[in-house]
């Protein structure tokens, strides 16, 4: 039976691309062949808000049927799961592993020509950010390397307009760093980036992508900005979705649908925060997004729950979804809503990106403009009191912590050590939604009037707004980038910790503890469970228990022995990780800003709610077409080699176990 599956596909991979007019065979190429797209009515849609123009191209029965008729080769391979040109059941002979280069199924170049063809010429071979530092891909360019080198760190708004370039970098494998922030330089090599990638800029491109890679067994990944932690959207050999180009976005005074009322925004799935905070403010009101300036906000930061320093007050980013637009596994463009597929939208608000499908669009809702008050101040042992006092004041701070989040405050700030003895904290910022300066003041002063009186005088710099993009904007520079020499994990201390003294006594212990120990912290006392209420959906539910999102970053020198960095590196996850989560058991991790290699992730990251979403997952992609690290139906899967022995790395192949 496989021998004659393997000679019914041997025509699907034919060499030779063609079409039949007129009983001619023509060659497959931009002047005998059009984009493979057809402008549907939006009016056939189930969506909650008319369809953008990017939305009414899609990929249909008809195009295929109509390519069909003409003879193109491979079309089936383009084809929806359930379309009558798709009749050949080619899992059947998939083997353990995606499939990659090399491999029976693997694309041929004329089958890549035929796609991009049929894509519009959308598809991209791709050349590493960092190529123009080497001669490898031909481009070698001093200043362009200068300029990324320089930029590297810091320029996060070059990197997400590049369709490879990611942020966990050293999940990647470190195949194309800038030579001189590594030790020992020698190539560049796309490694474990993706091999090709589609500048989407309608459905049918995705429709076509998903198509593809589902019938050959590809690995897939979707691109929106390559924020994520846990490097998400790269994998070697991968055919990579780059929804970056999708920014329609359109304001909407008055939305209705079911219990909503009020204005919203329709936003395509390329929207940055800085673009919708902008559109926000040009149109009087405000909307929940992330601090990071670059982060993609319709994409795995609101799928995978996405806080906000406006989360004490309006909940999760992905709360405020009303309804999304989505390419599910099977290459169908369906609204999701709680009306329509109730199922996948309750899934994909809240339960991660790259798992359920490819979204292309959300409507979102919008709330009235508000003033902001911020507040900065440095907390360090330089500043001549002695350690013990530092840690004091902080304590008196951690103190307070359900007082301030009932206030609808966010606090974002870090906690290190400098030296022998020596600490430093500082409050970048206090975010206070809603208040004035002085009620922000009478709120910390009983604070500020403890630390007085243990001998730690600060200089708090208030500022007051009328709006949140302006005190967003002030208050939160261009995140950091690419870092070969880091790993994060991070840990959601709830509500229940502050309630019991012992509790509360032991989650201060285990971050001052590691701490001393060298580890940075960066950490946000915020809630997720407003007083309005918040809807069912899949976000981890130790989201709305939480008042201590704490993040803990571990360094070393990149030229330092692999044992020693290995030893580093080890120290995250199985010394302070579990410090944490001893002080926390049963509670959980924000998947989007965690360790690696989790341990129990499906507890950490979903909670109670995973086995629903893995039933979900099943349903909508039960060819397992869309895997991430750590995501949903992703213990099923492991790469084949490992980086310090335990980091599953992406330059290498992805198999079932």
């Amino acid at each position: 039976m496989k021998n004659f599956l393997v000679a019914a596909l041997l025509p699907l991979l034919a060499s030779s691309q063609t079409i039949v007019v007129d009983n001619t065979s023509l060659p497959v190429d931009g002047a005998t062949v059009a984009p493979a797209v057809l402008e549907v009515d939006a009016s056939s849609s189930n969506a909650t808000a008319d369809l953008f123009p990017s939305e009414t191209l899609q990929l249909t029965d008809a195009v295929i049927a109509n390519l069909t008729d003409l003879e193109l080769s491979n079309i089936t391979l383009f084809s929806f799961e359930d379309s009558p040109a798709n009749k050949l059941r080619k899992r059947t002979i998939f083997g353990k592993c995606k499939t990659y280069a090399g491999d029976f199924l693997y694309p041929s170049t004329l089958v890549w020509k035929v796609f991009d063809v049929l894509l519009g010429g959308a598809l991209i071979k791709t050349v590493p950010y960092a190529a123009p530092c080497y001669d490898d891909f031909g481009n070698f360019n001093k200043a362009k390397c200068d300029f990324l080198t320089s930029n590297w760190a810091n320029g996060t708004i070059y990197h997400t307009e590049d369709p490879t370039s990611v942020n966990g970098v050293l999940f990647q494998g470190l195949t194309c760093m800038p030579p001189a922030l590594i030790p020992t330089p020698k190539e560049c090599t796309v490694g474990g980036y993706p091999s090709y990638a589609v500048a989407v800029k309608n459905v049918a491109q995705i429709q076509l992508t998903v198509n593809l890679a589902r019938s050959l067994n590809l690995r897939l990944v979707i691109k929106n900005t390559g924020h994520d932690f846990g490097a998400k959207s790269t994998g070697m050999g991968a055919l990579s979705i780059w929804t970056h180009n999708l920014k329609s976005v359109q304001f909407m005074k008055t939305y209705k649908y079911g219990s909503y009322s009020g204005p919203a925004f329709k936003v395509g799935s390329g929207i940055q925060a800085f673009e919708i905070y902008e559109a926000a403010k040009a149109n009087g009101v405000t909307v929940v997004g992330g601090e990071g300036r670059t982060v993609g906000v319709t994409g795995g930061y609101i799928l995978g729950g996405g806080h906000s320093p406006l989360s004490s007050i309006y909940g999760m980013a992905v709360d405020q979804v009303l309804s999304m637009e989505v390419v599910t596994a099977d290459g169908r463009f369906v609204t999701a809503s709680p009306t329509s597929n109730a199922d996948l939208f309750w899934a994909l608000s809240g339960g991660g990106g790259s798992t359920f499908g490819v979204v292309s669009s959300m409507v979102i809702k919008a709330h009235p403009k508000i003033k902001v008050t911020t507040m900065t101040y440095v907390l360090q042992t330089a500043d001549g009191y002695s350690s013990a006092a530092f840690w004091q004041a902080l304590r008196i701070f951690f103190d307070g912590f359900i007082k301030y989040t009932d206030a609808g405050n966010y606090e974002y700030f870090r906690i290190t050590s400098v030296g022998p003895d020596a600490y430093y904290s500082d409050m970048g910022p206090w975010f206070a939604p809603g208040m004035s300066k002085a009620e922000l003041q009478a709120l910390v002063a009983p604070m500020f009037a403890q630390w007085a009186a243990i001998g730690v005088v600060v200089e708090p710099v208030y500022t007051e707004y009328d709006n949140y993009y302006d005190a967003w904007h002030a208050s939160f520079p261009v995140e950091p980038w690419g870092s070969n020499a880091i790993r994060q994990g991070s840990r959601l201390f709830p509500k229940s910790n502050w309630l019991d003294q012992g509790k509360l006594n032991m989650t201060f212990d285990a971050i001052k503890t590691i701490v001393e120990d060298g580890a940075y912290i960066i950490a946000f006392n915020i809630a997720a469970a407003p007083k309005s209420g918040f809807p069912d959906n899949g976000v981890n539910p130790a989201w709305r228990e939480t008042v201590l999102h704490c993040i803990t970053a571990t360094f070393w020198d990149p030229a330092a022995e692999p044992a020693t960095i290995k030893a580093i590196s080890d120290k995250l996850t199985f010394d302070w990780g579990k410090k944490l989560i001893d002080a926390s058991p049963g509670a959980g991790a924000y998947m989007s800003e965690s360790d690696y290699i989790e341990p129990n992730f499906t507890q950490s990251f979903f909670g109670s709610k995973y086995a629903k979403l893995r039933a979900i997952k099943r349903k909508y992609d039960p060819y397992d077409l869309f895997y991430a690290q750590n995501a949903v139906g992703s213990e099923d899967w492991q790469m084949s080699e490992m980086i310090m022995g335990n980091l599953p790395s992406q330059n290498s192949k992805l198999c079932r176990k």
